[in-house]
């Protein structure tokens, strides 16, 4: 597929970042720690960066970060809005030099705007809806985080609203927006904050299934939740399930693997991180 423009006139890129052969070395939180097949972990990933092509997302690719087990999750280094970037600081120390990587991209699409100790933010507890960032306060994200980003991202029209959750590691693992309602896991976070788009609430029986991601016709979701994707289906919406059961090992879920945004062209220098057909 060559370069088209979306309706808006502009390109939606993904930045997406090859496994490490160090996953298995992961943090893991609220997940027992199992092996995990690099190979296969590699694999799923593959597919995943393709299907986000198949639904005419330009998919950047940066090369693996073997010292960095966790790097592959790139929604967490970093917040990406229209007007402006975030170089978040990483609650888990062991991942703080996973945004340095990523700063080069960012930086041609984007000013960039550090956050600063003692703040920590992971890009997976902050759930977007048009000009609202619900921010959750999990182990990776303290106060100070949520107070920096509301700092940055008020001048350019954004509200924060801050929200309670237990028992997973980002707000996303238990919310995620899916174009016009909300996903989520009652158990995990605290529903009030989200009564205005009428929350769909996970089946008990698949607590880890509110992570999904909203693409332009589909909504993507692992593979492992067939009940979650039978209500979506009863729901209206158009469902692709997706393997992604090893990246699940390390409590990953399909929105930690991309970092999604729109550019009005592709910035000089960035084509040879293009996936292609290969």
């Amino acid at each position: 597929m060559t370069l088209s423009e979306r309706a808006t006139g502009t390109l939606q890129l993904a930045l997406t970042r090859a496994v490490s052969r160090s996953l298995g070395e992961c943090e893991v939180t609220f997940f027992e720690r199992q092996p995990i097949d690099i190979a296969t972990a590699e694999a799923q990933h593959s597919t995943y960066c393709h299907v986000l092509r198949r639904h005419g997302l330009h998919v950047l690719r940066l090369p693996a970060e073997h010292a960095l087990p966790d790097a592959v999750f790139v929604e967490d280094p970093v917040l990406v809005l229209d007007e402006v970037a975030l170089a978040l600081r990483a609650g888990a120390a062991s991942r703080r030099g996973e945004v340095d990587s990523m700063l080069p991209v960012l930086e041609r699409v984007r000013t960039v705007e550090r956050m600063r100790a003692p703040a920590t933010a992971d890009g997976g507890d902050i759930v977007q809806i048009d000009h609202t960032l619900f921010i959750g306060r999990s182990t990776r994200t303290n106060d100070a985080g949520i107070r920096q980003i509301e700092e940055i991202v008020r001048p350019h029209g954004y509200r924060v609203v801050p929200v309670a959750m237990q028992g997973c590691l980002h707000l996303k693992s238990g919310c995620t927006w899916t174009g016009d309602r909300v996903l989520l896991n009652p158990d995990r976070v605290d529903a009030t904050p989200f009564q205005e788009w009428r929350p769909i609430h996970v089946p008990e029986t698949e607590p880890d299934a509110a992570d999904v991601l909203r693409l332009a016709t589909r909504v993507l979701i692992p593979a492992s939740f067939p009940l979650t994707a039978a209500l979506l289906r009863h729901e209206g919406y158009a469902v692709e399930p997706i393997d992604v059961s090893e990246l699940q090992k390390a409590e990953a879920g399909v929105t930690c693997l991309s970092v999604i945004f729109d550019v009005e062209t592709l910035p000089a220098g960035l084509e040879p991180l293009l996936l292609t057909e290969d």
